[in-house]
C-alpha cells in the first residue's frame, strides 16, 4: 500500500475516487469501523505489512466490509503472495480452503472449487478473463477467491466460485520496488514496480516481470515476460480515470506429468507410477505451449454527491495461445510399456467488455440501504482448431526409456474442432444492501442475462449452430449482527452454465436446444474479528448441480438432463494478523463431492475428482526482531481421485515449507524461501489418470528486495 495524494492535499474525495482497487486498499487500512456503512479515511502505512482485506467491492460491487459479505471468501494479498513466493495460482490454491488446483494439461489455469471444475471462471478487476493461459502475479495487489455460485456479480458460470485478480493502480506517491531472486532449479526471476506522481493529479505506475525458470521435471523449462503500465488521472475533486495496457508472454514446456501403473484388475485402484518423479513421459520437443495476451482497459469513476456514484470499467482483450504435446495416453501395463497421445491446439479469442454500475447510498422509509443497479454488454470471438499427431513407428513405449523422440504427423480427425465462435451477453443487474437496524443487513440482488452463442463450424460435413439462452440469477443474503465484531449470515446464490461448455468451444444437435446447466448453493456462516486485524470465518454449504447430460436410452434422441451432482462443505479460514508482528493465513476444508445422479461422465455414487476430504494449510510469519522474521508452512491433504473414473487415486500428504527474511539496510531485505522443507514424496494434483502432476522436491528459492 502506497501514501495517497490525499493525505498529503486533504482531498476529500480523492481516495473514494480513485478506483476500486486503491479505494478499498484505502478502506482496509482504516481503523477498527465506527460503523459497517464507514467510508475509507486515510491513513498512511508502510508495505508489505496486511495479509487479507478488511473490505472489498468484488462481492458487491460496492464496498463492504469483508464480515458483512454473506458469502465465504479468501483473500490473498500482495504481501502474503510475496512472503511465501507464490509463483502460479496453482501455488496460491493450495493455500485456499475447498480449492484444489489442475494441472490444465500444462496449458492453462485450471481448478476445482466446491467440487466444480473449471478452465474459464477468471476475472480480473471484475472483467471478465476465460482464456486459456497460465496468469502471473506481478502486476497485483491481490487475488479473491470468491466461494459458490456468484452469477448475480459476474454472469454466467462460476457454479464453484470465481478468482478475482485486483491489479495495482497509480497511487499519485513515489514508490519504486525491484525484486530479483534465484532457485536452487537454476530459475531466474525479477519483477520491478514504478509508481510516480508525474504532474499535480496525474499518475504513472508500470510494472513488469521477467522470468526464466527451469524445473527438476526434465527437459521441463519456462520463459515469460510481461509489462503493465498504468496512468492514473484526477479530473477533478470527484471524477478519476484509470487506463492501463498490459502485454504478457508465456512459453512453456507442455509437461503433463506421470502416468498411473496398473496391475491389469478392474477391482483394485491404481496408483501414481512411483519413482519417475523427475522423469519426462513423450517427446519433450514436440510439447510446447506459447501464449500472448494484450489486455487493455478503462476505469472511470465519478462522484456526483456523497450519495451517488457512476463508474464504468471497459476491457479490451486479445489472446493468442497455441499448444502442442506428446504424451502418455494410459497407465503402464503389468509388461512396462503404455501408450502415447498427440495434438496440437490453437485457441485465439477477443473479447470486448463494459460494464457500468451506479450506486447509491441513503435511506427510504427509515432504513438504511445501498442500491446498486448496473448493466454488462460484452461480445467474444474465439477461433478453435485442433489436430491429432500420428505417431511414426507406433506409439507404445517401454517405461524403461519413456522419454522419446518421434516423428509425428498432424492431421484434422472427424472430431477434431474447426470452428469460429461468437457469444454476446447483454444483462442488467439490481442489488439491494438494506440495513434496517444495526443488527440486521439483508443482501438481495437479481440479474438477467441475454446470451448468444455462434459456431461457425468450418468443416464441411457440419452446419453451422447457435444457442440463446435467457438466464436469471437471484442472490439472497441475511447477516445478522449481535456485536461490531461478529456476523451470522445465511445466504442462497444461483448460477447457470450454458451447455457448449466452459470455453463455448462447440455446438452439437444435441446441445443446441439443451437448457444451461444449473448451481444452487446454500450456506449458512459466521465471521469473527477478536482482535483488530484477525478475522476468523466459518461456512457450511451445500451446493447441487443439476441440468447435467446423461444417456438417453434411445441413441437416436438427445441426451437427458437428468443428471446431478451434490457437494457438501464445511470450510474455516483464519486471516490478516494476531499481532503488529504476527501476520497469518489458514484454512481448513471437510468436504464430500459425488455424483447424485448418473451423468453422461459416470454413474450415480462415484466420487468427484480432485476433491479430498480433509484439507488443511497455513502460512504464518512472525517478525522476531526488527530486522529479522521467519515463516512456516503447512499443507495437509487426504487422499483424492485423479478423474471421475475413480480408478486412480492420489494419496494423501502432508509438506512443510519455511521462509527467513532479514533487512540488510533501510529499505533492502533478503529473503529466502524452502518448499518442502522434509522432501516428501507427493501428487498434489493431475489433469487426468495418467497425466499426474509429482510435487517438487526440497527446493530453495533466495529473494533480494529493495524498495526506495
Amino acid at each position: 500500500m502506497r501514501t495517497c495524494l490525499h493525505a498529503l492535499l486533504g482531498a476529500t474525495s480523492l481516495c473514494t475516487l480513485a478506483g476500486p482497487a486503491m479505494a478499498e486498499e484505502l478502506a482496509n487500512t482504516t481503523a477498527a469501523a465506527a460503523a459497517d456503512t464507514e467510508q475509507p479515511t486515510v491513513t498512511v502505512t508502510g508495505q508489505r505489512e496486511e495479509y487479507g482485506v478488511k473490505s472489498t467491492s468484488t462481492a458487491t460491487r460496492t464496498n463492504t466490509l469483508l464480515r458483512n459479505i454473506p458469502q465465504a471468501i479468501s483473500v490473498v494479498s500482495e504481501a502474503q503472495i510475496e512472503d511465501q513466493s507464490l509463483r502460479s495460482v496453482a501455488d496460491l490454491l493450495l493455500f485456499v480452503p475447498g480449492a484444489t488446483p489442475g494441472t490444465g494439461e500444462a496449458n492453462r489455469d485450471q481448478l476445482t472449487l466446491r467440487g466444480n471444475n473449471t478452465t474459464a471462471d477468471f476475472f480480473v478487476d471484475g472483467l471478465r478473463d476465460d482464456a486459456q493461459y497460465f496468469r502471473d502475479f506481478y502486476n497485483l495487489d491481490r487475488v479473491e477467491v470468491l466461494k459458490g455460485p456468484n452469477a448475480m456479480i459476474f454472469g454466467r458460470g462460476g457454479g464453484g466460485g470465481v478468482i478475482n485478480r485486483v491489479t495495482k493502480r497509480p497511487s499519485f506517491g513515489n514508490h519504486q520496488q525491484l525484486i530479483i531472486s534465484r532457485d536452487s532449479e537454476g530459475g531466474t526471476r525479477g519483477t520491478a514496480d514504478i509508481d510516480l506522481p508525474v504532474a499535480g493529479a496525474l499518475g504513472v505506475r508500470v510494472n513488469s516481470v521477467w522470468e526464466k525458470a527451469d524445473s527438476f521435471r526434465q527437459h521441463s523449462q519456462i520463459k515469460r515476460y510481461g509489462i503493465n503500465p498504468t496512468v492514473g488521472f484526477m479530473a477533478g475533486p470527484d471524477t478519476r480515470l484509470d487506463l492501463s495496457y498490459e502485454y504478457f508472454h508465456d512459453r512453456r514446456t507442455a509437461d503433463r506429468g506421470i502416468p498411473s501403473r496398473s496391475d491389469g484388475s478392474a477391482l483394485t485402484v491404481d496408483s501414481p507410477l512411483r519413482g519417475y518423479d523427475s522423469t519426462f513421459f513423450g517427446d519433450p520437443d514436440q510439447s510446447w505451449s506459447d501464449a500472448d495476451v494484450q489486455i487493455a482497459s478503462l476505469a472511470a469513476e465519478h462522484r456526483f454527491s456523497d450519495a451517488l456514484t457512476i463508474r464504468n470499467r471497459t476491457l479490451l482483450a486479445d489472446y493468442d495461445k497455441f499448444y502442442q504435446n506428446v504424451f502418455p495416453s494410459t497407465a503402464v501395463t503389468p509388461a512396462g510399456t503404455f501408450t502415447l497421445g498427440a495434438y496440437n491446439s490453437r485457441n485465439d479469442r477477443r473479447n470486448l467488455i463494459s460494464q457500468t454500475d451506479l450506486v447509491w447510498t441513503g435511506s427510504i422509509a427509515g432504513i438504511d440501504q445501498t442500491l446498486l443497479v448496473g448493466f454488462e454488454a460484452a461480445r467474444q470471438s474465439s477461433r478453435n482448431q485442433r489436430l491429432t499427431g500420428s505417431i511414426a513407428g507406433g506409439n507404445v513405449v517401454s517405461v524403461t526409456d519413456p522419454t522419446v523422440e518421434r516423428v509425428v504427423t498432424y492431421t484434422r480427425s472427424a472430431s477434431d474442432a474447426d470452428n469460429r465462435t461468437r457469444a454476446t451477453v447483454a444483462a442488467g443487474y439490481v442489488q439491494a444492501q438494506l440495513r434496517p437496524s444495526d443488527f440486521i443487513e439483508i443482501v438481495a440482488g437479481l440479474r438477467y442475462d441475454r446470451f448468444k452463442l455462434t459456431v461457425d463450424d468450418q468443416r464441411p460435413t457440419v452446419a453451422t449452430r447457435s444457442r440463446s439462452d435467457s438466464l436469471l440469477s437471484p442472490r439472497l443474503g441475511l447477516v445478522l449482527k449481535p456485536r461490531d465484531n461478529l456476523s451470522f449470515y445465511g445466504s442462497y446464490s444461483r448460477s447457470y452454465l450454458p451447455q457448449s461448455g466452459d470455453q463455448f468451444s462447440g455446438l452439437t444437435q444435441a446441445t443446441e436446444a439443451l437448457k444451461p446447466e444449473r448451481f444452487d448453493n446454500l450456506e449458512v456462516g459466521g465471521k469473527w474479528e477478536p482482535g483488530r486485524g484477525l478475522l476468523a470465518t466459518v461456512a457450511l454449504y451445500r451446493l447441487d448441480r443439476s441440468n447435467t447430460q446423461a444417456a438417453n436410452p434411445n441413441p437416436l434422441l438427445p441426451p437427458l438432463l437428468t443428471g446431478g451432482t451434490r457437494t457438501r462443505g464445511l470450510e474455516i479460514g483464519l486471516e490478516r494478523s494476531i499481532g503488529a508482528r504476527w501476520q497469518v493465513s489458514a484454512g481448513y476444508a471437510l468436504q464430500h463431492s459425488e455424483i447424485r445422479r448418473t451423468t453422461t461422465a459416470a454413474p450415480a455414487g462415484r466420487k468427484v475428482a480432485l476433491v479430498p476430504r480433509h484439507a488443511l494449510s497455513l502460512w504464518s510469519k512472525y517478525q522476531v526482531s526488527k530486522p529479522f522474521a521467519a515463516g512456516l508452512g503447512l499443507l495437509a491433504r487426504s487422499k483424492s481421485y485423479a478423474s471421475i473414473s475413480n480408478t486412480v487415486e492420489l494419496p494423501g500428504y502432508t509438506r512443510l515449507d519455511g521462509a527467513l527474511y532479514y533487512k540488510l539496510a533501510p529499505g533492502i531485505e533478503a529473503q529466502l524461501n524452502v518448499e518442502n522443507l522434509t522432501g516428501r514424496d507427493y501428487f498434489p494434483t493431475a489433469h487426468s489418470d495418467n497425466n499426474i502432476a509429482p510435487g517438487a522436491p526440497r527446493t530453495a528459492r533466495l529473494t533480494l528486495r529493495a524498495d526506495f
